[in-house]
């Protein structure tokens, strides 16, 4: 089904709550936010009810066949096409009516990221890779469910780790009582690398399929594992773990600081940053590509 076919719908409370769980689950240190060890606590008893049935649905539902299929759904890349700049105007299509006190729109929250990297003297490709991280939340515009599209990642075709938030909701997800994709290394080879993983669908893998010509590999990872906290915050998955995924986690972590600790009051002006960002895009891109 083409985009312009997809009925677009408002944000729910879903996703804007998500972010707000991350950052209860990995509070900003005290004093340094570069300080990437994190305080972790059981919070389970008084998270929200909304966030606790937003993980069920999401643990039950994403199993590997439902990822192959979004795969070859979207691995195409064949639902629109425009230039970086304009999918970020498109993503301003979710609106979220549940916070009557927020109204910075999706390019400001993808810009506060992208001006903290610049201002810290980051390398450009990361600036660029910070404006577009969240961008594959356009499949929400599409569609797509806010439990295939947001929401900490972790591998399927093999055992669901315990680091994982609420684990015990995968009792309910087929996968769990397969007797080869319940096992520890399951559809795997020891040490085969995350490249050769089916993660769970959502918009990091979208994005990086759709960005992945155009960016360095350090950048890919930030895309496509941003959200893969059970591995970059809470060590899971070594075995699957190759030596390139090693030495791309500290690039990972960087990234994920400043994914998590760059949302605040001061909202920044897209007409007066567009210049900057087009001349960026424009380093890393053509015109416009497929989606």
């Amino acid at each position: 089904m083409s985009a312009t076919a997809r009925i677009a719908a408002p944000l729910s409370a879903d996703m804007e709550e998500w972010d707000e769980d991350l950052l209860e689950r990995y509070p900003a240190p005290a004093g340094d936010t570069s300080d990437q060890q994190h305080v972790f606590r059981d919070y389970a008893a008084e998270v929200r009810p909304s966030v606790k049935e937003f993980y069920r649905l999401n643990h039950v539902n994403q199993t590997y066949d439902f990822a192959l299929a979004k795969r070859a759904e979207y691995g195409g890349l064949n639902h629109r096409e425009m230039g970086v700049w304009e999918a970020m105007e498109y993503l301003n299509e979710l609106v979220d009516d549940s916070d009557p006190d927020t109204d910075a729109t999706q390019i400001e929250h993808l810009l506060q990221t992208s001006e903290a990297m610049r201002a810290d003297g980051k390398p450009r490709w990361m600036i660029l890779t910070g404006a577009m991280h969240d961008l594959g939340k356009i499949l929400c515009l599409w569609g797509e469910p806010q439990w295939a599209v947001v929401g900490d990642t972790y591998p399927l075709g093999c055992a669901f780790s315990d680091k994982v938030v609420f684990p015990e909701f995968f009792a309910d997800n087929p996968d769990a009582s397969d007797p080869v994709k319940s096992t520890e290394y399951g559809l795997y080879d020891p040490g085969c690398g995350l490249d050769n993983v089916v993660m769970s669908w959502g918009h990091d893998e979208y994005i990086y399929r759709v960005t992945k010509d155009h960016l360095p590999l350090e950048a890919q990872y930030m895309l496509r594992y941003h959200s893969f906290y059970p591995w970059h915050r809470e060590g899971a998955y070594q075995h699957l773990l190759n030596d390139q995924d090693r030495a791309m986690l500290p690039y990972v972590l960087d990234f994920n600081r400043y994914d998590l600790y760059t949302k605040t009051d001061v909202r920044p002006d897209p007409k007066e940053l567009k210049p900057y960002y087009e001349d960026l895009i424009a380093e890393y891109f053509p015109a416009t590509i497929r989606w």
